[in-house]
């Protein structure tokens, strides 16, 4: 069967690269085929058009936010940002690098210029004979289209060159790089020839082909169509959080609040997280309406964010500020703001909610390190189970601990001072505070060398509790089980974020609580300790999630200039407060 196209509409757009769109295995070879209609042929029309904007957004690098440093009145914390704060692991990753070596990548070269205008067949030609590459000069053409913000108009005379020299086919990989254009551009009518080609030669398309069509169809008077194409994807899995994304974001651009929160709930259904950008969309379409039933299930989002320890962006924050003060008679005043490190808003001062577990979730997840972590497998653990009841029998015979020491990573922290020197300065200041130490350290370490002096070992083992697993295990699971088995007062010093273990917990309220009780238990020594006085950074006093306190909300939210990794969280926060409390 032969498919005919009477040429492509055409609306000139900038286009940037975005990781939003996953176009899958898309290197099928079937070619596709781009005839005439009657007897006449008709390739990829290329009409003049106004020249496309040549203003690019420039990314902008996470810069790390500077702090003052502070009067230290006990000597022992810092006023330096918590070691969990936002971008704080970015900042530390910089500190040592050489600076000479910043700020130079080499520029990614290619073997032809791209051009930035349509070009006719003879130009193509010319283009294809420099090409000295080794890929397929069209398809690498296309994909450095995508990646330098190639006009749509560019793209579209290589298609027409394409089919010009093969008989009307186009290979289908370059079609969908062409569709990922236009979705981005949202050119919705050339989205929707683009469809009709695609529903009438295939039964079925691949996961990425999907997903653009539903993000392109989403906002034309056909967006129920991308419906049926979620229908389709489910016969044979279950859709992506972005493509139910994009039908949410569809209805409610079409003003179909029903399908929209049906969407939503068969998506958390799947237990799926949903894309911020889509609760941000429940937000703004509710800012125009005035219905409890929808502001209720708007409150029930930000329990959702808390719940699941997600953060909205900036954008997105903003977005709930706006609903909240639009809701008639209630009288919402929201602010940005800091939290203070006793806990309390800077905006309105109210106390935060505190870091710290309460008795029953301590022993909640005590039983799971314990049962996970310690008894759990080898997904968990290098050691022996003879290496492991010795542990448990030492941990036993010795008081509850007050701080236990990551000794290897502790004795590294400094890479102009000895290692053994290292700890041993670490432990001998902490020893003067009469706290009940456990070093955690391996057998290598009692090896007299240049970086482990037997004297300085043999002062820790004076001044702390010892003990020295085999060089081929694991500190971490030892150091969670001495930690969690002294009682809720121990501290731990280490400066490994501890991912692994919290992402193999069995569940999402394990992993919250994991994490919860970490930031409130882990000290980090500053960077500058040698022989001075040993400083950490200030250990969090309220925990980082959306909260609501009677008449107010705090809700945490990521700055758009920041980068914060998985075990960060953000040191900026909404404050919400109601003027006139709910009649009774």
């Amino acid at each position: 069967m032969t498919f005919y196209l009477s040429g492509f509409r055409s609306i000139p757009k900038l286009w940037k690269s975005n990781p939003y769109f996953e176009l899958g295995p898309a290197t099928s070879s079937t070619p596709f085929f781009l005839c005439a209609i009657g007897n006449q042929q008709r390739w990829f029309s290329v009409k003049p058009t106004t020249p496309p904007n040549s203003k690019a957004l420039n990314l902008l690098d996470t810069k790390a936010r500077t702090h003052r440093k502070g009067n230290d009145n006990n000597g022992q914390v810092s006023s330096d940002p918590h070691y969990f704060a936002a971008g704080a692991a970015k900042k530390r990753s910089h500190i040592g690098a050489n600076p000479q070596n910043q700020g130079h990548a080499l520029p990614v070269r290619s073997s032809v210029q791209l051009p930035t205008k349509p070009l006719n067949s003879a130009e193509w030609d010319k283009l294809k004979e420099d090409f000295k590459g080794k890929a397929s000069f069209e398809d690498f053409i296309i994909s450095q289209m995508a990646r330098n913000c190639c006009s749509v108009d560019v793209a579209k005379s290589l298609l027409a060159w394409v089919a010009a020299k093969n008989n009307g086919i186009v290979g289908y990989n370059l079609l969908v790089k062409y569709l990922y254009l236009c979705v981005f551009h949202k050119q919705t009518s050339e989205v929707i020839d683009v469809y009709e080609i695609m529903k009438a030669k295939y039964k079925s398309l691949e996961s990425g082909g999907y997903t653009l069509l539903i993000r392109g169809l989403i906002h034309s008077d056909r967006w129920r169509e991308s419906l049926l194409l979620l229908e389709d994807i489910k016969k044979v899995m279950v859709p992506s959080k972005k493509n139910y994304g994009d039908c949410i974001q569809g209805a409610l651009l079409h003003q179909d609040v029903n399908t929209a929160w049906n969407l939503y709930q068969e998506l958390i259904g799947h237990n799926l997280i949903p894309p911020l950008e889509t609760l941000k969309a429940f937000f703004d379409y509710g800012k125009d309406i005035n219905d409890d039933h929808y502001s209720d299930k708007l409150l029930d989002i930000l329990l959702y964010l808390r719940n699941n320890q997600l953060y909205p962006g900036e954008s997105f924050a903003h977005s709930i500020k706006t609903w909240f003060e639009s809701i008639p008679g209630r009288q919402w005043k929201g602010q940005f703001t800091t939290i203070q490190k006793s806990g309390q808003c800077s905006g309105c001062g109210r106390t935060i909610e505190p870091i710290h577990l309460s008795p029953e979730e301590y022993e909640f997840l005590k039983e799971k390190i314990m049962r996970d972590v310690i008894d759990g497998g080898d997904q968990y653990k290098k050691t022996t189970p003879q290496e492991l009841k010795r542990f448990e029998s030492f941990v036993n015979s010795c008081p509850p601990f007050d701080i236990v020491i990551d000794g290897l990573n502790v004795a590294k922290m400094f890479p102009k001072g000895r290692e053994s020197q290292n700890l041993l300065g670490v432990v001998s200041q902490l020893a003067q505070q009469n706290l009940q130490l456990l070093v955690l350290g391996r057998k290598h370490m009692l090896r007299p060398s240049s970086q482990w002096r037997k004297e300085e070992m043999e002062q820790v083992r004076k001044q702390a509790h010892c003990f020295f697993a085999d060089n081929i295990s694991e500190d971490d699971p030892f150091l969670l089980y001495a930690t969690l088995n002294s009682g809720n007062h121990c501290k731990f010093i280490t400066k490994d974020l501890l991912r692994d273990h919290k992402a193999c917990l069995p569940d999402a309220r394990t992993q919250r609580l994991f994490f919860k009780w970490q930031q409130g238990h882990q000290l980090a020594i500053m960077k500058g300790f040698q022989k001075s006085k040993l400083t950490f950074q200030h250990i969090l006093s309220y925990d980082t999630v959306v909260q609501r306190t009677g008449d107010s909300w705090h809700i945490p939210y990521d700055e758009d200039l920041v980068q914060r990794s998985s075990c960060e969280v953000p040191t900026k926060w909404l404050c919400l407060q109601r003027k006139t409390p709910d009649p009774c």
